[in-house]
């Protein structure tokens, strides 16, 4: 089910549930958020946010939000100017976390653990440091805290280079599939059909501008002030997390980094079972109150 929540400049963020405890009666509940309740305590307390990274919208999780069902209800954000969120500007990481705590507050969903990939992953720790009271877990995946003096111009020139419109999404997994066929299938999941053919579903010059703003300036304030348990999981052959990732395990309070071989940036999609393993390890301990420092490997 999708529905959306009005956000304070107006914009309309799209939720998508995917399922998991009680989601059924939840279900109806969803599009009248007021009325929302948690009972705190119950196997289906928890609650699992997850948050694409750039150029994605929720679904491009589909595969893993099937068994992360068996740990907790299952919901997804599309990013404004992504999936079925209108492309409204300003493109400030501190909107894009504004927009998540009007739609966790609207739909009363926390405490939360949250599981983002590269901007999600940012998105995600960045709202566990300005709002603690509404992240209990958190999962990072490819994504570090410093880019400055880095720019989106070589990935944009990519895009420039394509078609506006495919004739297919077979079509479009062809041209974005190479190197890694998992960025040609993350990326034909954010398509729209038109008279014209399959367009992406987010404008690159505008993902590009919110890229640049990465390389601008430094997150590692809002690392410093995570304190829920973080999972930070780093993709061997990543173009966007380095060394850092092992130094937030070093400054965050209870957090484990591991370093998945073989894997390009879209690490959940290339090690899928790697993935499963290691995230569904970490719910389960937090199921059982484990808070174990955990060291890097």
């Amino acid at each position: 089910m999708r529905t959306h929540v009005t956000v304070s400049d107006g914009t309309k963020i799209a939720v998508t549930e995917f399922g998991g405890p009680g989601v059924a009666s939840r279900s109806a509940r969803l599009a009248e958020p007021e009325r929302e309740t948690r009972r705190v305590g119950s196997r289906d307390s928890r609650t699992i946010l997850l948050l694409h990274g750039l150029m994605g919208r929720a679904s491009t999780w589909w595969a893993h939000a099937r068994w992360l069902a068996d740990h907790g209800r299952v919901l997804g954000v599309d990013a404004r100017g992504h999936g079925d969120s209108p492309a409204t500007g300003p493109w400030r990481t501190e909107r894009f976390v504004a927009d998540l705590v009007e739609v966790v507050e609207t739909l009363t969903l926390g405490p939360l653990t949250v599981i983002g990939h590269s901007m999600g992953g940012l998105h995600g720790w960045e709202l566990a440091a300005l709002r603690p009271d509404l992240v209990e877990a958190l999962v990072v995946e490819d994504m570090a805290p410093d880019h400055r003096g880095a720019t989106p111009d070589d990935w944009t020139s990519w895009f420039a280079a394509m078609p506006p419109t495919f004739p297919s999404v077979a079509a479009v997994r062809d041209a974005f599939g190479f190197p890694r066929p998992s960025v040609g299938d993350y990326l034909a999941e954010c398509v729209r059909e038109g008279p014209d053919g399959y367009r992406l579903l987010t404008d690159p010059e505008q993902a590009g501008r919110i890229a640049a703003e990465w390389g601008t300036r430094s997150f590692w304030a809002g690392v410093r002030a995570v304190r829920c348990p973080t999972l930070l999981l780093q993709a061997e052959e990543s173009p966007v997390a380095n060394h850092q990732m092992a130094e937030m395990a070093v400054v965050l309070p209870d957090a484990r980094h591991v370093l998945v071989p073989g894997t390009g940036h879209l690490l959940h999609d290339d090690a899928p079972d790697r993935f499963r393993e290691l995230v569904g390890e970490f719910l389960t301990s937090r199921a059982a109150g484990g808070t174990r420092r955990c060291g890097c490997r």
